[in-house]
């Protein structure tokens, strides 16, 4: 079951500052690409938090199950992350 809790947040932000230091610290992506990265990844995180909590094992919603919103949250990362870089 999903829910926005502060150890959650704090859990997912400090997992996009991980990633985001390595794509920047290997050479994958420039210096500037890093606090689009850590927001695109929190905005995900809270979208999918909230999806799980109120969405996800309702019944009549069978099909959204845990791959269907990790998909809705990889397309909400993506989708932020290419408008905040715009």
């Amino acid at each position: 079951e999903g829910a926005v809790s502060l150890e959650g947040t704090l859990a997912g932000v400090g997992g996009s500052l991980i990633l985001a230091g390595y794509g920047v610290g290997s050479g994958l992506m420039p210096p500037a690409a890093a606090l689009p990265t850590v927001l695109a990844a929190w905005i995900a995180n809270n979208v999918e938090s909230i999806i799980g909590a109120t969405a996800q094992g309702k019944q009549g919603l069978g099909w959204l199950t845990n791959e269907v919103v990790n998909f809705i949250n990889t397309l909400v990362g993506a989708a932020a992350a290419i408008g905040l870089c715009l």
